[in-house]
């Protein structure tokens, strides 16, 4: 496909400027024909201008979404129209992923396609949760209202993301300090200290232990490194594959500390997607399956969507549900009276609130342990390192008196 930049103007007399994908530049004057505008000019980008983006970023923030999401949802409450509203929105994305996002969504509008239609041609941006809210909003002529809760779940899986990168930043800030005086020691430190043992006929075990770490690090610390590296290239291409990344998520549900937290984070994606997908209409099996979606550890994802193949087998809601890690008991209770009333989806929104509460709770008091442990730690490693070359120097005046 080639892209082509192209001004025209529209049946109204307004100016329209942008670009479009093609076979051929024929192909892509048949495509602005078929819009209906006046073409002035059209021409294919050159080469060297598509690669200059090699360097910006080709995929679309979570935060982008939810603020393109939120606009979207005010605009069309002013009873702005679809196409006008990506036109608005557009104009204020200058470059980058977001607005070559925005223009081929206001191309396909344009075009005459449905906007769930164009939203399904970037499975990169909107997954299918999304994109069939979207399309219950077309049916029943409320996308306002579609979009705003769609901002509102955007917007909080913004936070939750910010509040893990944030619980774990500071820990790790602390490791990574403790790490680079662990290099500077034995790189710089204990080197220069190895001439006051030169000529002494024994040392301390300390004193031995510390000069052969030492002279390890000074040998061999760059091949420690290329295999950490290697470690960490292994872990991200093991994940991309889809039989490794069950099993390991499986594992990771085994490790206590990440297991709570998982699972909360999880049921706060389940849930509150359930809320939207009910609160839309859509019927409760395909809801599951939807929002079945939404959960990224593979595994639970396999349990939840066992569980949408019971409840089309006609097996109650409650009991299918109830053999995924994600509901203990006492939501479970929630649950089955949510059934027996026929009103789930207030049932599946408190549920994903006091989850929500339970995470944030949770994420505090790991933040408040994590800190002195780490600060602990990382001083009991650091100081070891400094006493023992204390000690060292103090055995050399023992031994040369």
């Amino acid at each position: 496909m080639i892209r082509f930049n192209y001004h025209a103007y529209d049946n109204h007399g307004g100016q329209v400027t942008g670009h479009i994908e093609a076979k051929s530049y024929d192909d892509a004057k048949q495509q602005l024909q078929v819009q209906k505008l006046l073409i002035t000019s059209l021409k294919a980008e050159q080469k060297a201008k598509i690669q200059h983006s090699f360097f910006e970023r080709k995929k679309v923030s979570l935060e982008e979404l939810e603020f393109i999401t939120s606009e979207l949802a005010i605009l069309l409450k002013n009873g702005v129209k679809i196409d006008r509203s990506l036109a608005i929105l557009k104009r204020n994305k200058a470059n980058g992923a977001a607005a070559k996002l925005l223009q081929d969504l206001h191309t396909a509008i344009k075009r005459g396609s449905l906007l769930s239609d164009a939203m399904a041609e970037q499975p990169q941006v909107f997954d299918a949760l999304y994109i069939n809210l979207v399309k219950l909003g077309e049916a029943s002529g409320d996308l306002a209202d579609v979009f705003d809760k769609l901002s509102a779940d955007l917007k909080f899986k913004s936070e939750l993301k910010r509040k893990i990168i944030q619980s774990l930043t500071y820990p790790l800030v602390i490791f990574s300090v403790c790490i680079l005086c662990i290099l500077f020691i034995f790189n710089y430190i204990v080197p220069q200290m190895s001439s006051l043992f030169d000529g002494l006929p024994e040392l301390p075990i300390y004193t031995e232990i510390l000069l052969s770490v030492s002279r390890w690090m000074q040998s061999y610390q760059w091949f420690l490194f290329i295999g950490l590296a290697l470690l960490v290239f292994l872990l991200i291409a093991a994940f991309k594959n889809p039989v490794i990344k069950v099993r390991l998520d499986e594992f990771m549900l085994k490790i206590p500390l990440i297991k709570g937290a998982l699972l909360v984070t999880e049921r706060i994606r389940f849930n509150s997607a359930l809320t939207m997908m009910l609160d839309g209409g859509i019927s409760i099996d395909k809801a599951l399956e939807l929002s079945a979606g939404s959960v990224n550890n593979r595994h639970i994802r396999q349990g939840l969507i066992a569980a949408k193949e019971q409840v089309k087998k006609g097996q109650g809601l409650t009991e299918s549900l109830s053999r995924s890690p994600i509901y203990p008991d006492f939501f479970l209770s929630l649950l089955e009276v949510g059934e027996e009333s026929g009103k789930l989806a207030p049932v599946f929104a408190e549920i994903a609130s006091r989850s929500r509460s339970e995470f944030e709770s949770w994420a505090d008091k790991m933040t408040s342990i994590l800190e002195p442990l780490l600060i602990l730690t990382m001083g009991g490693i650091v100081g070891s390192v400094v006493v023992t070359m204390l000690l060292s120097i103090i055995s050399v005046n023992d031994l040369g008196f």
